[in-house]
């Protein structure tokens, strides 16, 4: 299933999700679905719409929910301090934030449902691991979300005080840490900062899920307060989508037919992608991140140039991340490029 992303205006102030504003803006942009009736759009609506386009439901996304909808109720009458969470981990633009993001908005939207009319709750908060963290900075963060005010002169205790009762008295429900890979637990901010976000999971009751790249094979994991860590979260893998059984090309080509429906090209040809499908995947390695912008790229380069239909011959000329370039090397001309590359003085 493909869910619409309305388009900003281009002018209006941009606020990060890492904020209460943008969070909110975010979740009010979840979409019904795209009028059937597109004829109407100008040029520069459907650049905007291929801009922001949409989000597919990916498998990762669907065990992801899963095992949040099933640790919410375990964790909904627990009073002790081990609440247990989730953490998402994957390869680079595998769809890590996108699933925490969109997991977050269908959460929040759901709470509206059961409390209309109230305006004083959080259900969810959502910040990132800032590069180099320390404990103040990463409790301060959270502030930011909240909007509460940082003055200098406030400790890490008062700061940490501040949060945790203005999402005690806002009933937030889900906690959601990106980029949580950031944490090396080896080194001495790396720890404390791991204890401190240990300690805003023993003192708000909430439900916390965590993402980042190769968690599974991070210093986050490692020594007593990784074990720690370990033994209080489940561990979700969101690798690339692999496509050599029947049922695994049954998979991508669903992914693939979704994206192309919600294409908006006023000549292109319904199946073109389907067909193409063992293709894409070769191009992305499996990737979504990859796959989506492919098709957003060439959906735009189509609109500009007023051909409005994607091609094979179009998708051989657009340039991918490295990544998914790289991935597309022989063995040799790998070896050939790791060897240029020392040889550099």
């Amino acid at each position: 299933m493909a869910v619409g992303t309305p388009v900003a205006d281009q002018d209006e102030v941009f606020d990060p999700v890492s904020t209460w504003v943008g969070w909110q803006r975010y979740v009010d942009s979840a979409p019904g679905d795209q009028p059937a009736d597109d004829d109407g759009w100008t040029r520069e609506q459907r650049l905007d719409y291929h801009s922001a386009f949409v989000v597919v439901g990916t498998p990762a996304m669907e065990r992801v929910s899963r095992e949040l909808r099933r640790m919410l109720l375990v964790n909904r009458r627990q009073r002790g301090t081990a609440r247990r969470g989730l953490i998402v981990s994957g390869l680079a633009s595998t769809g890590k934030t996108t699933i925490l993001m969109e997991l977050g908005r269908i959460f929040e939207l759901a709470d509206r449902l059961r409390h209309p009319g109230i305006s004083d709750r959080l259900p969810v908060a959502y910040v990132s691991v800032p590069p180099a963290a320390t404990p103040k900075m990463l409790v301060s963060e959270f502030a930011r979300f909240l909007g509460l005010p940082v003055l200098r002169r406030m400790n890490q205790a008062q700061i940490t005080d501040a949060v945790c009762a203005t999402l005690g008295e806002l009933r937030t429900q889900l906690v959601l840490v990106d980029d949580i890979h950031l944490l090396d637990t080896r080194t001495r901010s790396g720890a404390e900062t791991s204890d401190q976000i240990k300690h805003l999971g023993e003192r708000i009751a909430a439900t916390f899920v965590y993402a980042g790249v190769d968690v599974h094979a991070s210093p986050l994991l490692v020594g007593p307060r990784g074990q720690q860590l370990a033994g209080r979260f489940k561990l979700l893998r969101n690798d690339p989508l692999p496509h050599g059984t029947p049922d695994q090309q049954q998979t991508w080509l669903e992914l693939v037919t979704d994206l192309e429906n919600a294409l908006r090209l006023r000549h292109h040809r319904p199946g073109t992608l389907a067909r193409h499908a063992p293709y894409l995947h070769q191009r992305t390695g499996g990737v979504i991140g990859s796959l989506s912008h492919l098709i957003r790229e060439a959906a735009i380069t189509t609109i500009t140039d007023d051909t409005e239909r994607i091609t094979k011959q179009l998708l051989d000329t657009i340039h991918l991340d490295i990544r998914a370039q790289e991935q597309l090397l022989t063995p040799a001309q790998r070896r050939d490029r790791a060897a240029a590359v020392r040889s550099r003085p």
